[in-house]
């Protein structure tokens, strides 16, 4: 599958907003929870591993 992209201004797009206006309530929180597993998906896999942080407590006299 070829992704395409196409940049528009905020307004402009009116086939995105008649798309969201045409589903029912419930489709539109499972479209939005799918889009946020996704870009989750994508945050935490693409991060590389850090350093784990290790304190010491050392009581002075």
């Amino acid at each position: 599958m070829e992704k395409i992209v196409r940049i528009v201004k905020k307004g402009e797009d009116e086939n995105n907003l008649l798309h969201w206006l045409s589903l029912e309530p419930v489709e539109r929180l499972a479209e939005l929870e799918k889009m946020r597993q996704e870009i989750n998906l994508r945050f935490y896999h693409d991060s590389r591993p850090k350093l784990q942080r290790v304190y010491r407590i050392v009581k002075r006299a």
